[in-house]
C-alpha cells in the first residue's frame, strides 16, 4: 500500500468529501478518486461505497483508515527522529479555544522553541464533540467540556486531560453580593444573566443553576469575549459565570458558587501514538496548566 494514497483515505476519513480532500491536499477531484480507487485495488475490498451522489467510507474503509493512522504515525515517527539528527525546528501546528490560548501559550511557545520545537498557533472557538474535527489541519487541539460532561471516546482521537478549572460567579464590586466570596445558587434566581452562547461549558453550569433553582435564568446578552462580560459585569450589567482564571477585571468579585459542581476540563486532543515533537508539545501544555493554578 502507498503511503501517499492512505494519506488520502485518512483525509476523506476527517473531511467527509471528495472536494473536501481535494482541495486540502491541492489535487483535482478526480485525482482523489482515482487513488482512492487504486487504493481499492491494493487491499482487494472497496473502501468507498455510494450513498444518493456521494460517497462514504464502508467497512473495510474505516478499517483501513485506523491502520492508516498507525502506519502515518510511525512515518511522522521516523520523520522526527531523522530532522533531530538534522538539527533544526520541528512545525507542530495547534488550535485552542481562545481563553484557553491566552492561558497557556505564553508558556507553552517559547517552553517548546527550547526544544527544538515551532508551534504554529491558531484560535478555535466549536463546541466540544466538534473539535476533533480540527485535527484535520493540526496536531494537536486543545478543547474544553464541563465537568459533568463525558470524555470522548473515538478510537481516532487520544485525550489528554490538561486541567480542571473552577467556574465562579462574578458580581460587579458596587453589588450586594459582593459583601461575600460565595453564593448559593438560589440567591441568584432573580439577577439578570451575561452568558456565553449554548454549547459551551459555561453555559453548561447556567442550565445546572436553572435546575438547582427551579427558575430559567433570565439571560440578557450572550457574548464570545470574557473581557466584554466582564466588562458589563463592572458596568452593572448584570452577572456572570467566568472561569476563574481569565477573571482579571478590577471591578468585578468572583463568588464561589454553592450547590452545584461548577467547573471546565481542558483537554488536548492528538491522534494516538503522537510523535514525540507533539508529545513534548503536550506535555508543555500539562505544565503550563499546573503553573496557571498555582
Amino acid at each position: 500500500m502507498d503511503i501517499k494514497r492512505l494519506r488520502i483515505l485518512r483525509e476523506f476519513a476527517d473531511r467527509g468529501s471528495i472536494g473536501a480532500v481535494a482541495a486540502a491536499m491541492h489535487l483535482t477531484p478526480s485525482a482523489v478518486s482515482q487513488q482512492l480507487k487504486v487504493l481499492s485495488k491494493e487491499v482487494g475490498v472497496e473502501v468507498l461505497e455510494p450513498i444518493g451522489r456521494n460517497v462514504r467510507l464502508t467497512d473495510a474503509g474505516q478499517a483501513l483508515v485506523l491502520r492508516a493512522d498507525t502506519i502515518i504515525a510511525a512515518v511522522d515517527h521516523a520523520t522526527d527522529e531523522m530532522r533531530a539528527y538534522r538539527g533544526g525546528s520541528t512545525p507542530v501546528r495547534l488550535a485552542s479555544f481562545p481563553s484557553g490560548a491566552a492561558l497557556l501559550l505564553p508558556r507553552v511557545l517559547p517552553w517548546a522553541r527550547a526544544d527544538g520545537v515551532t508551534v504554529l498557533a491558531s484560535e478555535l472557538d466549536v463546541g466540544y464533540l466538534e473539535a476533533p474535527k480540527a485535527l484535520a489541519d493540526n496536531h494537536i487541539v486543545v478543547t474544553h467540556r464541563d465537568v459533568r460532561a463525558a470524555t470522548m471516546s473515538d478510537a481516532r482521537v487520544a485525550v489528554t486531560e490538561l486541567a480542571r478549572e473552577p467556574i465562579d460567579v462574578v458580581v460587579s464590586r458596587n453589588s450586594a453580593f459582593a459583601q461575600h466570596d460565595s453564593v448559593d445558587a438560589g440567591d441568584l434566581a432573580d439577577s439578570d444573566w451575561i452568558s456565553v452562547e449554548g454549547g459551551f461549558p459555561v453555559d453548561d453550569v447556567l442550565l445546572s443553576v436553572a435546575a438547582v433553582t427551579g427558575v430559567q435564568p433570565r439571560v440578557t446578552q450572550r457574548l464570545l469575549n470574557f473581557d466584554t462580560i466582564e466588562a458589563l459585569v463592572a458596568a452593572g450589567e448584570g452577572i456572570a459565570l467566568m472561569p476563574r482564571y481569565v477573571i482579571r477585571n478590577p471591578g468585578v468579585k468572583p463568588l464561589v458558587l454553592n450547590g452545584v459542581r461548577a467547573a471546565r476540563v481542558y483537554e488536548a486532543l492528538t491522534r494516538p501514538d503522537p510523535s514525540a515533537s507533539v508529545s513534548r508539545v503536550v506535555e508543555h501544555l500539562r505544565a503550563a496548566a499546573r503553573f496557571a493554578a498555582g
